[in-house]
């Protein structure tokens, strides 16, 4: 008997164990600064590898590099499509808010890594 009045204990500080009048669970907030960040890295590692990439294909292939800059330019467009057709048609709330922080580091997150990547594949021969 004490092993299960020990193991209900236990059981009911759970974090998704909800009783009502114990512990409540807190909902599903990430502040909006984390959004930014997360979407920024994430742009930042995708389109600096993704130009690195294209510039030594682009080399190899004898491509021009302004082409292949521009076509990474509209694939950066494309990739932050979805969080402007959710600001849009969110005008107010929290999704507004998330969709928002999401466009503002995905945007920041592309326009430094194909500003920067040209200097990489320059400085590794692909330029």
């Amino acid at each position: 008997m004490a092993t299960f009045e020990l193991a209900a204990f236990n059981f009911r500080w759970f974090w998704w164990f909800n009783v009502p009048g114990e512990r409540e669970v807190m909902g599903e907030f990430i502040p909006e600064y984390l959004l930014r960040e997360q979407a920024a890295v994430g742009a930042l590692v995708l389109f600096g590898v993704l130009r690195v990439v294209a510039a030594a294909v682009a080399f190899e292939k004898g491509w021009r590099i302004s082409v292949m800059q521009g076509y990474c330019i509209v694939i950066a467009a494309f990739y932050c499509l979805p969080q402007l057709f959710d600001l849009s048609t969110h005008m107010y709330g929290m999704q507004a808010a998330a969709a928002a922080a999401v466009l503002e580091g995905k945007a920041a997150g592309s326009a430094i890594a194909l500003f920067f990547a040209p200097i990489l594949s320059h400085r590794l021969g692909y330029e």
